[in-house]
């Protein structure tokens, strides 16, 4: 057996697959901003912010990427530290009565290419100390596009069922958001997924622990979680006329 071929150096290139991107200083420096959210503290710390929250997640996002395309060529993961897949973390003020300038959680928003707005299909991933979850899905779509989600499920019941019904996404996974308490107008109360016709969100999250944000393995459990809810994000996309 030659060198390269050896158990040893087999080891060796499985372990330089793995990559931490995190440490313990990504919740640590969270929970002093949930306790100190001003603008003070934030400049005061915020070579922590760069070092230990910002710069290891454009990271995480650019090596996302062409993993991403592995499930889907379509959606793009953009690691640009302003006007790419990592949300600001500062708060949108103009319309809420909480004034606290930060956000306490880091997110990215890897959106479809050819969607118009945010209002097309789009992976999610947060991170937040004991609430951290990766999902996907589309959030508080415009009317036209709730129609069209909704319609699809009427025409397609079975690739709708097929897309929710598997082992692994009912077991780690869980629609999340809001849903009417009637049947929306011109849809059959008594169709077989009218609860999900219900829905006002077309959206599943599933949580990720602590340790595994700040583990060498996180890359894995995020692409896991990204093909368990491929087939979901795959009807969604199609009901839009998007290519996934």
């Amino acid at each position: 057996m030659e060198e390269n071929e050896s158990p040893k150096n087999e080891k060796r290139e499985v372990m330089d697959m793995t990559t931490r991107y995190f440490t313990a200083e990504l919740f640590q420096f969270l929970r002093e901003l949930r306790q100190h959210n001003d603008r003070e503290w934030f400049l005061a710390n915020k070579e922590r912010y760069e070092s230990a929250v910002r710069d290891p997640f454009l990271r995480l996002i650019a090596d996302l990427g062409p993993r991403l395309k592995t499930v889907s060529p379509n959606f793009l993961a953009d690691p640009r530290p302003v006007g790419g897949s990592m949300m600001r973390i500062y708060r949108d003020l103009r319309f809420s009565k909480d004034k606290t300038p930060y956000k306490t959680f880091v997110a990215a928003h890897v959106g479809h290419k050819d969607a118009a707005d945010e209002a097309g299909p789009a992976f999610y991933l947060r991170l937040e100390p004991g609430g951290s979850a990766v999902g996907g899905g589309v959030w508080r779509p415009p009317p036209p596009v709730l129609r069209e989600i909704r319609d699809a499920i009427v025409a397609k019941p079975s690739k709708w069922q097929k897309a929710v019904a598997g082992r692994s996404f009912r077991s780690g996974c869980g629609m999340v958001g809001e849903s009417l308490k009637k049947a929306p107008s011109g849809y059959d109360p008594d169709h077989r997924f009218i609860e999900d016709i219900k829905r006002r969100d077309f959206a599943t999250s599933t949580s990720l622990e602590d340790r595994t944000i700040s583990g060498g393995d996180l890359m894995d459990a995020l692409m896991q979680r990204l093909r368990t809810i491929a087939p979901f994000m795959r009807f969604l996309t199609e009901a839009l006329g998007l290519r996934f």
